[in-house]
């Protein structure tokens, strides 16, 4: 008996370009995961097609005529929540706009490649159908999820934290030998989960914190700029040479690889380089991650949260060699359970927690 073959993914195609619909769409029919469901021309029409054909998956371009891509996703999101996926310049005002459609609640988004006045669409291809794959089965969790929007215009800095932190400090924390350091990695769904996360930080926080978060480099800059602005710590891009310092988040830059060195007994500090090892992300969580194990040993506390794939598995590895401590995000809290899946099937998580306990658990650990 032949086995029955699953339904295609649904896919709804948003843009106002005749030939980027057509360039899309042509794509998803070429793989028999997918189908395309209809195209719209306009955030007007997006939103009528997803009440009628109720799409697995909506890829959404951000610039349109009419109601653009932002105002579409805020509708989308309150009322029919489905996966979206949009569709940038990699401009800085692309960043921009992108960021906001991610805290918006997008669940990935997908960079047009431009050279001069010619778009090489096709280059996105294989990008593009793994992305949508992986957001469609994104479509339960969002359906069960709130259907609050935050208002993604400018992050507002909070001001208050979770009960059973509040009356954590650095004074209440137990002292260990040297400072430590929070070595954290995301991918897929991250952007939004360290919006939730970051802030809710004390602001005497007692350890370092480098940040993985897989980006291309036009958007690591903005993104640490907005995290800066929702956060009682200070937030910034890495830069080669940065120290790290308690009380101090270092996002890694986009396009190079990112480690911790020592620069002298009490003193470590940033080391960007080139992805000479040709790894499929750069920067790498692995290549961070091994970096703290091998400077910070035991004082190293290893962070996997939401994201496509398993880098950060290798270097969660490392840290628990090294006798540090490692969280990972569970699985209903995840818009993508694929790296922290990686890691508590390896057997390399000591606590495995909702995002709302992450902070919690990095406390105790400190």
């Amino acid at each position: 008996m032949s086995a029955v073959l699953a339904k295609p993914i649904q896919v709804l195609v948003v843009d106002d370009s005749t030939f980027m619909r057509k360039s899309l769409s042509s794509m998803l029919a070429a793989d028999p995961r997918l189908a395309v469901a209809g195209t719209a021309r306009n955030g007007e029409e997006a939103l009528q097609l997803v009440r009628q054909l109720n799409p697995d998956v909506v890829t959404m371009d951000v610039e349109m005529p009419g109601m653009n891509g932002l105002d579409a996703l805020q509708h989308i999101m309150a009322d029919h929540p489905v996966p979206v996926v949009m569709v940038s310049s990699l401009t800085a005002e692309g960043a921009e706009d992108t960021l906001k459609a991610l805290e918006m609640g997008a669940v990935d988004y997908i960079p047009k490649q431009l050279d001069g006045v010619v778009t090489r669409i096709a280059d996105i291809k294989e990008q593009l159908i793994a992305k949508i794959v992986t957001a469609a089965s994104a479509k339960d969790k969002l359906r069960h999820a709130s259907c609050v929007v935050r208002h993604a215009d400018r992050p507002q800095r909070i001001t208050h934290y979770p009960s059973r932190i509040t009356s954590l400090s650095s004074q209440t924390v137990t002292a260990t030998r040297g400072s430590k350091i929070v070595a954290i990695g995301c991918s897929t769904g991250g952007p939004k989960a360290l919006l939730d996360v970051l802030p809710t930080f004390p602001p005497d926080f007692p350890a370092g914190v480098l940040i993985v978060q897989h980006m291309p480099k036009t958007f690591t800059k903005p993104f640490a700029d907005r995290m800066n602005a929702a956060c009682p710590l200070e937030v910034k891009e890495a830069a080669d040479g940065d120290e790290i310092a308690p009380g101090r988040i270092l996002i890694a830059p986009g396009g190079l690889q990112c480690r911790v060195k020592r620069r002298s007994i009490t003193s470590t500090v940033v080391a960007l380089s080139a992805n000479l090892e040709h790894h499929l992300h750069a920067p790498s969580v692995d290549i961070m991650m091994q970096s703290v194990a091998a400077v910070y040993e035991e004082r190293g506390i290893g962070v996997i949260l939401t994201g496509m794939g398993h880098d950060g598995l290798e270097g969660m590895k490392a840290i628990k060699a090294a006798n540090g401590r490692t969280i990972a995000q569970d699985e209903h809290t995840c818009v993508v359970y694929g790296m922290p899946k990686a890691v508590v099937a390896a057997g390399y998580a000591d606590k495995v927690v909702p995002l709302s306990g992450v902070v919690g658990e990095i406390l105790n650990m400190v």
